[in-house]
C-alpha cells in the first residue's frame, strides 16, 4: 500500500498530464488559461498547485520542461567533476541540498547478492509519484519511481538486485531517511551502497553534480579515470539503485540529449525541472 497522500499524489499525476499535453503541442509555451483548461482546473488553482510545488509559474515552468532544456542546461549549467570533487562533494556533507553520509558494501559481500542481507521496504510519498524505499540498518540502499513502471515493476526490479538478501515490509524504521530525504523534514539521510566497485565509483562521482546543475557521461568517466569507459559508465547510472539521492538524472550525453533513465524519462524530465526551478526560486 502506498504511503502517498491524495494532495501530493495529485501534483505528480498534474505533471505528468501536462509533460504529454506539451510534447504534443510543441516548443511553444500554451498560456496559463489553455493549460489549466486541459488540467480540468481554474487558472488560479493551477497557478497555485505549481507555485506551491516548485515556487515559479506554469509558464516558467513549462520552459523547464521543454525537451530543448537539457542542452541550455549543458550549455549554462555544467559542472566539472573534478573541480567539484576537490570542494569535498564526494564523501560526507551537504550534497544537493540534502545531508548525507555514504559507505559502501565491501566487493566480497556485493559478490554474495545480498545473502545475509536485511533489507527492509515501503511505500513512500514523493514529489514524483510514489516511491519505493529500501534500506538496511546503516542507510537507504534503494529508491524507485514507479509512477511510469508500475509498482509491482519497480519491487521486482529493487529486489532483483539483491535476490538473496531477506525482506520484510518496515516503513516505520525507514520513514525518518525518507522524508528527510525529499525535504519533507530535516535530519540526516545515510546511504548504503550496494554494488560493485565500478559502479561505486560511477555513483560517487554522481554525488558531486550539485542540485540544479549537470554533467556528462564522459565527464564522469574522465573523474573516475575511465576516460575510454563511457559506455561502461553509462550502464552503472543507469543500474544506481538510488534514485534522487544519487542523482543520476543530472547525467547527459555529450549532445545535450536526455540518455535514458531507468524510471522513465519523464520521471528525469520531471527531476531536472523541479530541481532548475527550485534554484531559480531560491536565488
Amino acid at each position: 500500500m502506498t504511503d502517498q497522500s491524495p494532495e501530493t499524489a495529485y501534483h505528480y499525476a498534474v505533471i505528468r498530464r501536462a509533460l504529454d499535453i506539451l510534447d504534443a503541442t510543441g516548443a511553444e509555451p500554451m498560456p496559463l488559461d489553455a493549460l489549466a483548461a486541459e488540467m480540468h482546473m481554474s487558472p488560479a488553482h493551477f497557478q497555485r498547485l505549481f507555485s506551491k510545488w516548485v515556487g515559479v509559474s506554469p509558464k516558467r515552468y513549462q520552459q523547464y520542461l521543454a525537451l530543448g532544456h537539457a542542452k541550455e542546461m549543458l550549455r549554462d549549467r555544467f559542472t566539472t567533476l573534478e573541480t567539484s570533487g576537490q570542494l569535498g562533494l564526494s564523501g560526507s556533507g551537504r550534497l544537493h541540498d540534502l545531508f548525507l553520509r555514504w559507505e559502501a558494501m565491501s566487493p566480497g559481500d556485493y559478490a554474495r547478492h545480498g545473502a545475509g542481507l536485511k533489507i527492509a521496504w515501503g511505500w513512500f510519498d514523493s514529489p514524483f509519484g510514489p516511491a519505493l524505499a529500501m534500506g538496511t540498518d546503516r542507510g537507504i540502499c534503494g529508491i524507485a519511481f514507479a509512477a511510469e513502471t508500475g509498482e509491482a515493476a519497480a519491487m521486482d526490479d529493487m529486489r532483483a538486485r539483491w535476490p538473496k538478501a531477506t525482506y520484510r515490509e518496515d516503513p516505520a524504521a525507514l520513514g525518518p531517511w525518507v522524508r528527510a530525504a525529499f525535504g519533507q523534514t530535516g535530519g540526516p539521510t545515510p546511504l548504503y551502497l550496494i554494488g560493485a566497485p565500478f559502479q561505486i565509483k560511477v555513483w560517487e562521482a554522481l554525488l558531486a553534480i550539485p542540485s540544479g546543475q549537470v554533467t556528462t557521461y564522459s565527464e564522469i568517466a574522465e573523474t573516475i579515470g575511465r576516460p575510454r569507459a563511457v559506455r561502461a559508465v553509462g550502464t552503472a547510472v543507469g543500474r544506481n539503485p538510488i534514485s534522487w539521492l544519487i542523482p543520476c538524472h543530472r547525467a547527459l550525453r555529450k549532445s545535450g540529449a536526455l540518455g535514458g533513465y531507468h524510471w522513465g524519462l519523464p520521471v528525469k524530465r520531471a527531476l531536472l525541472a523541479y530541481e532548475a526551478a527550485r534554484a531559480e526560486a531560491s536565488a
